[in-house]
């Protein structure tokens, strides 16, 4: 695609992740600038604890209610949510998801 004379590639979550269906992960939110961040940040902590980095983004407004998201963005992990409405530090992420 080209805009105001540049190549712009589409792009995943955020510009370099791509969105994996069906992953243990899942990003939910409208794909703002703190989901990509709750994003990186995840793929961070995910590669520090030597766990798989495939992450799903859910942007669909039913299917983040029907986890009971009020507040995005939320991260999703094994089915459970562990964090809204906030984007975390890979290290709060990284305690987290050890458990």
């Amino acid at each position: 695609m080209k805009l105001f004379k540049k190549n712009v590639k589409p792009s995943g979550i955020d510009g370099q992740m791509e969105s994996v269906k069906g992953a243990e992960v899942k990003v939910l939110g409208s794909g703002c600038a703190k989901c990509n961040e709750l994003a990186t940040n995840a793929k961070q902590a995910l590669q520090q604890l030597d766990l798989s980095t495939d992450i799903e983004k859910v942007t669909d407004m039913v299917e983040i209610a029907s986890y009971g998201v009020m507040s995005t963005p939320a991260l999703v992990y094994k089915g459970k949510v562990i964090i809204s409405g906030k984007v975390a530090s890979v290290d709060e992420l990284k305690q987290l998801l050890s458990k």
